[in-house]
């Protein structure tokens, strides 16, 4: 089985291995496009730019760390297989890739999860298991049928990931390189930390606010007391931030790059959703509305600069998007 050990020793890649990573994500899947909309400009009252990892193959951001991840994997020795935890959004990625390098790959999502999702990540030929109540449940049921079949435990973050989601980034600061402050949702943090690396391989000074959801506050609880917290989870809309114990290493790396973590409700991340449909005619799910959603709230503080809100996936059910819209 392979160990990785070609894996760069820091988390947060170089511009040289940013580069190198988005040749790799070109292969399968165009950049994806940074627009601006009009309604939305005028709704929050400022230049809002609205990067759409909605738009990949996978309707998520998370596709571009899993083609870096396999692509080292392969070349160290494809494993027999290839386990992971998800509520969703990464396990697509996985299974994407998995297909991709003709590896098997298990997918251990959390009872209850996301009916779609889970169809999905099927459509991609994985192996579904249901194990536990949350996504920190499913975590330790992949760790022990990784270590009962003997195949390779995918984490959920890791260096090559950041690195892979972390050409997201490269391509908006490119195109947009005077952003005074961008707006990053935050599960386990890889998609922070690629835009914080990207920033800094650019030389940039754009501020970055991570996102949390009120109803999942581990991440921020533990960037404030610089610990790790863990605490429960209540979110019913943020499935994909829903994580209840961050990890070190993207803690370590937000507190260094990012200037403050802003926490959204339920109602606010809803409300972002029901925004993003009328002001752009796209489709967010609740960790995909959450930027907007801080951006809302700080609207005031935002006048008159330019400001960037990622909209990392559009994977929504359809029954709860449909009572989302019409909440509203």
């Amino acid at each position: 089985m392979p160990n990785m050990t070609s894996v760069a020793e820091i988390v947060q890649p170089s511009l040289a291995s940013l580069e190198s990573a988005a040749a790799l994500v070109y292969q399968s899947m165009p950049p994806t496009p940074q627009y601006r909309w009009p309604l939305l400009d005028s709704r929050v009252g400022t230049a809002v730019w609205v990067k759409h990892e909605n738009h990949t193959p996978t309707g998520a951001f998370k596709l571009r760390g899993g083609l870096v991840y396999f692509d080292e994997l392969a070349r160290e020795g494809k494993p027999a297989g290839v386990v992971t935890a998800t509520r969703g959004n990464h396990g697509q990625s996985i299974g994407f890739a998995a297909r991709r390098y003709g590896i098997p790959a298990a997918i251990v999502v959390p009872h209850g999860n996301s009916v779609e999702k889970n169809a999905a990540m099927k459509a991609l030929g994985v192996e579904l298991i249901e194990r536990g109540r949350d996504f920190q449940a499913a975590s330790e049921a992949a760790e022990e049928i990784a270590a009962e079949r003997g195949w390779h435990r995918v984490p959920s973050f890791h260096p090559l990931l950041v690195c892979g989601v972390g050409t997201y980034a490269l391509e908006l600061f490119r195109a947009v390189p005077d952003l005074h402050t961008v707006y990053v949702p935050v599960g386990m943090g890889s998609g922070l930390c690629g835009v914080i690396a990207a920033r800094d391989a650019l030389g940039l000074d754009t501020r970055v606010v991570a996102v949390v959801s009120a109803g999942a506050p581990a991440f921020a609880l533990s960037y404030r007391e610089d610990r790790i917290i863990s605490h429960e989870v209540t979110t019913r809309i943020a499935d994909g931030m829903a994580c209840r114990t961050p990890m070190r290493e993207a803690l370590d790396i937000a507190r260094r790059g990012a200037e403050r973590v802003v926490e959204v409700t339920d109602e606010e991340v809803e409300s972002a959703m029901r925004a993003l449909f009328a002001d752009t005619h796209n489709v967010a799910e609740g960790g995909g509305a959450a930027a907007l959603a801080a951006l809302l709230q700080e609207r005031d503080a935002m006048r008159g600069r330019t400001v960037a809100v990622i909209v990392s996936g559009g994977n929504v059910d359809s029954d709860v998007y449909s009572g989302v819209l019409t909440a509203g």
